[in-house]
């Protein structure tokens, strides 16, 4: 659950750029993995809900997926090297964060309409994708991006998130 000390160790990392925590994270994705076999099976991408590059103090998201590549030495996981993250985020749209439910669905439409596969179109078409996030509140984020992967190819997305906020379905 998205509460306490969790809660405060994600902000940390989103809010105040304390990239520490994505090391811990990303240690907690590849722990997951490795724990998780069925669900893991025929998974041909780990990729995170990406951030902007512009986005201040940090690239949260991808510092966990990064921080997850480099915890995966036997790259036993279908992780993207850091530095060549598959799905991209090409510009700043609004924040959800403190957002009212209608405002949240909206971003998440404007969200996913800004990211873009950079790989070869051939490795999504019919690919599982497990899809990455921090926080779940409402869904709409990662329905929109997961509805944007089907539409650039994938056969299946799955969702795997670091926190749920207690009140979120």
């Amino acid at each position: 659950m998205y509460s306490g000390d969790l809660r405060d160790k994600i902000r940390k990392l989103k809010y105040e750029g304390r990239s520490g925590w994505a090391m811990i994270f990303g240690r907690l994705l590849v722990g997951w993995m490795e724990s998780h076999a069925e669900q893991m099976s025929g998974v041909d991408h780990v990729i995170g809900n990406p951030t902007h590059a512009g986005r201040q103090p940090i690239q949260h998201i991808e510092a966990i997926m990064d921080a997850a590549y480099a915890e995966d030495a036997t790259r036993r996981f279908p992780l993207s090297p850091p530095g060549a993250h598959r799905l991209v985020k090409g510009a700043e749209t609004p924040r959800s964060a403190t957002r009212s439910l209608s405002e949240k669905r909206a971003a998440a439409t404007t969200h996913a309409a800004a990211l873009s596969w950079t790989g070869d179109k051939s490795d999504i078409r019919g690919a599982t994708v497990l899809l990455v996030d921090d926080v779940f509140t409402s869904g709409s984020q990662l329905q929109q991006v997961a509805l944007r992967l089907r539409a650039t190819g994938a056969a299946d997305v799955r969702g795997l998130v670091l926190a749920r906020v207690p009140w979120s379905g």
